[in-house]
């Protein structure tokens, strides 16, 4: 299983319609890659590591997947059409971390 985060830095001066991110265009992204996303999940920052500091990413957020290729295949053809969307909500330039998630038990 991996997972695919996409993470939108704290920057002076940027928008980020949090609004139209978790209702529109998540949704969208959802719907494009359909049951190849496994679980999804939208972090929306809050804080920082210390008392009163901000959050370090205004959002992130992270799709399940069973491996890069099952990604890449429903991804890929969306692509253009999913990224023009990002100026809908921010001026934000995403990062992009793809991950092998590994489980731990207590």
């Amino acid at each position: 299983m991996i997972r695919v985060s996409v993470l939108y830095p704290r920057t002076e001066g940027a928008g980020f319609d949090m609004d139209y991110y978790r209702n529109s265009h998540m949704p969208m992204v959802l719907r494009r890659v359909g049951d190849a996303c496994k679980g999804a999940a939208i972090d929306e920052g809050l804080a920082g590591g210390m008392p009163g500091e901000p959050a370090p990413f205004v959002a992130v957020a992270h799709m399940m997947f069973d491996s890069v290729e099952a990604f890449a295949a429903a991804f890929t053809p969306h692509a253009r059409e999913i990224m023009a969307d990002v100026a809908n909500y921010t001026a934000i330039r995403p990062m992009v971390q793809i991950a092998t998630v590994r489980t731990l038990t207590p």
